[in-house]
């Protein structure tokens, strides 16, 4: 073993020994480089350390690994070897890297994508998590590796285990940048964006749209790639849930209200031919922007929207008459066939967005009355639901308002602003 890493070696026992953690992630921030370099020892060095005692240097070796092509013709045991240090390693030692930690979590997803073997990686980055969070809701970047390898394998459930937890604090995982603890924005983005596409993949619109409209909120001097997709997404579920684009909020920032409208044209021309109930026009704008909704992967739920302008047309139709053909239905909301129309009004039928009857004999609809649906027990149980989710929100958001007024910080910018603002005596002391 070269002397370098004999030093390292040395290094990592005798902090590890005496507890010198801190000081051991600045000396191993530093002896990357060094590692790279003797990559072809790295094994050896991992064998010289206990993944109990040593979770830092082993942290250290495997990151540096990570960063290392593997010839053609070498043993790859890069995940075997990770796979047994998320599992085995001292999560006290690790926190004091959580940087680290996250890079060698954001290097493995990489290479299972790269394998297209997504799924060998959610239980480690569940454990992986778990070890690094302080709380549940608290948010960490390898919440975003783990939404991305539950998209990829469409194995859902582990991600929307995660997803239904709101979110109350955020891991400052850059612990060594000069200007304070921070968390990469991309992260944030990228969780709030996967997230969205895994509830619009399990069909919970409501949660889908909230999380895309968190991705374009989220404060930004410029718009990114990331929002700009998710604002895309944002149209076409408000589309499907709302009929129409609901407003950004006002809490965005300006340059994104301001920019992002013209970046993403094709589906504001949509919208506008959607809420003109114009099936003809709508699919004239799918199919002059269709190659734009196909490069963005979205042309799956361009033709929801349309499938919903349909039935939307056909709710219509109740409020202006009490029986129709299914001919005169089908001509009306622009479908090909009356067997066509009798498909959607029998899907819309079953999930109680009308209430209607079909004599097939004749081919008539018969249109009725929404029945009184504000009785009953499950109407008084939805509300507790209701009522004890409004208390829980009522007690964080005190809970998070006493701990902002004792923050040091905002107490000195709040002190200031108020001693500025006080007007000057006129009296000399």
């Amino acid at each position: 073993m070269a002397s370098a890493l004999e030093q390292f070696v040395n290094t990592v026992r005798t902090s590890s020994s005496h507890g010198n953690f801190r000081e051991l992630c600045e000396f191993i921030s530093k002896s990357s480089e060094v590692l790279i370099k003797q990559s072809q020892h790295l094994d050896n060095v991992l064998e010289t350390l206990d993944i109990q005692h040593h979770s830092l240097g082993i942290l250290a070796v495997l990151c540096a690994k990570f960063n290392v092509q593997v010839a053609s013709n070498a043993t790859d045991n890069r995940f075997t070897q990770a796979q047994d240090f998320i599992l085995n390693c001292n999560g006290e030692q690790i926190r004091f890297a959580p940087d680290t930690f996250a890079e060698l979590c954001h290097s493995l997803t990489n290479y299972l994508v790269e394998q297209k073997q997504p799924l060998k990686g959610i239980v480690l980055l569940q454990k992986a998590i778990s070890k690094l969070r302080l709380f549940d809701s608290q948010l960490t970047s390898i919440h975003a590796d783990l939404c991305q390898l539950c998209l990829l394998a469409k194995c859902f459930k582990p991600a929307i285990e995660l997803l239904n937890i709101d979110i109350t604090g955020i891991c400052q995982e850059l612990a060594q940048n000069p200007n304070g603890p921070q968390f990469d924005s991309k992260y944030f983005l990228l969780y709030y964006y996967y997230g969205g596409m895994i509830y619009l993949a399990v069909r919970n619109l409501d949660r889908a749209l909230y999380f895309f409209e968190v991705a374009i909120t989220t404060p930004s001097l410029a718009v990114s790639h990331i929002m700009l997709e998710a604002f895309k997404k944002y149209i076409l579920v408000s589309l499907l849930l709302h009929g129409k684009i609901r407003p950004i909020p006002k809490y965005a920032s300006q340059v994104v209200t301001r920019f992002i409208k013209p970046l993403s044209q094709p589906y504001h021309d949509l919208a506008v031919a959607f809420n003109s109930n114009s099936t003809s026009l709508l699919n004239a704008v799918v199919n002059k922007h269709s190659e734009a909704y196909t490069r963005d992967h979205n042309m799956g739920l361009v033709k929801q929207v349309s499938s919903v302008l349909y039935k939307k047309n056909i709710q219509r139709l109740t409020k202006t008459f009490l029986t129709l053909s299914l001919s005169d239905v089908a001509s009306r909301v622009g479908l090909s066939s009356p067997a066509e129309a009798e498909s959607h009004i029998l899907q819309m039928i079953e999930k109680q967005q009308i209430f209607a009857t079909i004599n097939q004999k004749d081919g008539m609809v018969v249109f009725r009355d929404e029945p009184e649906k504000y009785s009953g027990p499950e109407v008084l149980k939805g509300l507790e639901e209701q009522l004890a989710l409004c208390m829980e929100l009522d007690r964080q958001i005190l809970a998070m308002d006493e701990e902002i007024q004792v923050n040091p910080q905002y107490v000195k910018k709040a002190t200031g602003l108020q001693d500025e603002e006080q007007p000057k005596s006129t009296y000399a002391m």
